[in-house]
């Protein structure tokens, strides 16, 4: 599949208090979650990551991805260009608790391989891996890689984007917690 990665400057960090409609986004790999008394599904698009979490009649979806098309603000909780560190957090009602800390690294090419390659041998052995056809100057092309953790009272998730064409990669982590 060649999915073309957005520029790094049009890059986004959002979250909703609502599911988002999933035609928004092209989905490359999914996953479901089940776990105690929460759900998740975790999906790799073509501009990032969207996940969607359910507890107790609360849904919060947060989407890494690009600006381009634009998102409805309705229900929006959080809003982030995706330029330098930045960490959040939301709490929800009945106790629930969202936080997310992430950043956009750019590095020198050759740092760059090395980060692909270690994101690829993880990604063999767990997590979910999506990599991407060529689509710019460099032969090989972007991945994704996502790591999720649950345990009976939160989840936690782990997520790399790299950006070939910008020598960078996004990296993210984000925890859902049950009161």
């Amino acid at each position: 599949m060649l999915g073309i990665r957005p520029k790094v400057a049009e890059l986004v960090f959002q979250l909703y208090g609502r599911p988002l409609h999933p035609e928004l986004f092209e989905i490359c790999r999914a996953r479901r979650v089940e776990c105690g008394d929460y759900s998740a599904k975790i999906e790799i698009t073509s501009a990032g990551h969207v996940i969607t979490w359910r507890y107790a009649g609360l849904t919060l979806t947060e989407v890494a991805g690009s600006t381009q098309p634009p998102l409805s603000k309705r229900r929006r909780l959080m809003f982030y260009s995706v330029k330098g560190p930045r960490q959040d957090r939301v709490d929800c009602r009945g106790g629930a608790c969202y936080q997310v800390n992430f950043e956009l690294e750019r590095v020198d090419p050759e740092v760059f391989w090395i980060i692909q390659q270690e994101l690829t041998l993880d990604g063999l052995t767990q997590g979910m891996l999506h990599r991407f056809d060529s689509g710019g100057r460099f032969g090989q092309g972007a991945l994704s890689y996502i790591n999720v953790e649950t345990r009976r009272r939160q989840m936690s998730v782990q997520a790399f984007h790299t950006f070939p064409d910008d020598c960078a990669v996004l990296k993210s982590q984000s925890l859902f917690q049950l009161p």
